[in-house]
């Protein structure tokens, strides 16, 4: 009266199908999550570099006014103290410090020049720039 069951001839392919989409798709969310990561990573160290660039600027000038403000009837020197290290406790800076150099070059020994090298993170996350500024 009622036909007989034809499951043992069915074959599908459902299951394979399913298994090989959820792996692709499984495939892709990793991908994205690894170029989201490295993108991030690049931008945090190209924000760093920055500040580090900014840092190095700070220094050169605060070496420039320290060799300025000598006054107008002094020959240039580096004299005075202006080499050393300068820390900045301001917000956008903290955590970066100038190392700051200065060095008299030509034949008269009229001429400065002056290196800030501005360093900012620690680690993997440490960048450092340099600035030299003649002067005369």
């Amino acid at each position: 009266m009622y036909p007989e069951p034809m499951h043992h001839r069915q074959t599908g392919a459902g299951l394979p199908v399913a298994l090989f989409i959820i792996t692709v798709l499984a495939l892709l969310v990793i991908g994205m999550a690894q170029l989201q990561e490295s993108s991030s990573k690049a931008v945090s160290l190209q924000i760093q570099s920055q500040r580090a660039f900014f840092a190095a600027e700070s220094g050169a000038q605060v070496a420039l006014s320290a060799l300025l403000l000598q006054g107008e009837n002094i020959p240039l020197s580096c004299g005075i103290d202006i080499s050393g290290t300068k820390s900045f406790a301001s917000k956008g800076l903290a955590g970066c410090f100038a190392a700051i150099s200065c060095s008299e070059f030509g034949s008269a020994q009229s001429s400065l020049v002056i290196q800030s090298q501005g360093v900012c993170g620690v680690g993997a996350d440490r960048a450092e720039r340099m600035i030299e500024v003649r002067l005369r």
